[in-house]
C-alpha cells in the first residue's frame, strides 16, 4: 500500500492498519503492524487489546505512528455523510457505520433489512477512483457474505 514520505510515494509490501478509537481524552489511531500476516482471531484480539490500552491510557507513542490506511467506526453518528481527512501520509480512511434496520425497495416491495453505511477518503494522488469503487465493492460482498472470506484467496 502506498503512502506519501515527505514529498516521495513509498510503496510498502505489508499493511499497518490504523484502528481509530475514541476515548474521553479524544479519538487515537494505534497502528496494528503487517496486519495482513494477522487471523481474523489475531485481528480481533490485537484491536481488543488497543481498545483497553487506549481508555487506559497505556498506549506507546510508536504505536500511534507509520499507518498507511486506517479503519474506523461511527457508533454514534446520525448522518449519512462522512467528509472525513485522512491523514496526509495514509493511503485514506475507511468510515463504516453502525448497522440498523432501514426500510428498502425489493422487488417493489417495501422491506426492512439491516443497512450500513461505508464511506472511502483517499488521496487521488495514490489510488485510482476505479480501484477505490472496486475495493468498496469488495467490502460490500464481505460484509454482506462473510463466509466467504473463509473459503477465498
Amino acid at each position: 500500500m502506498p503512502r506519501f514520505r515527505d514529498t516521495n510515494i513509498v510503496y510498502h509490501n505489508y499493511f499497518d492498519i490504523g484502528v481509530a478509537i475514541a476515548t474521553e481524552r479524544g479519538l487515537v489511531v494505534p497502528v496494528m503492524r503487517n496486519a495482513e500476516r494477522l487471523s481474523f482471531a489475531e485481528l480481533e484480539q490485537a484491536i481488543g487489546d488497543f481498545a483497553r490500552r487506549a481508555k487506559d491510557g497505556k498506549l506507546k507513542p510508536d504505536e500511534l505512528e507509520g499507518g498507511t490506511f486506517t479503519i474506523t467506526q461511527w457508533r454514534r453518528v446520525s448522518a449519512r455523510c462522512f467528509p472525513r481527512h485522512h491523514q496526509s501520509a495514509q493511503t485514506g480512511i475507511l468510515g463504516l457505520h453502525t448497522i440498523q434496520e432501514r426500510p428498502v425497495a425489493v422487488q417493489g416491495q417495501v422491506v426492512i433489512r439491516p443497512m450500513m453505511y461505508v464511506a472511502l477518503t483517499y488521496d487521488h494522488r495514490l489510488v485510482d477512483g476505479r480501484e477505490a469503487v472496486l475495493f468498496l465493492r469488495r467490502v460490500k460482498e464481505v460484509i454482506e457474505t462473510p463466509a466467504r472470506m473463509l473459503v477465498e484467496i
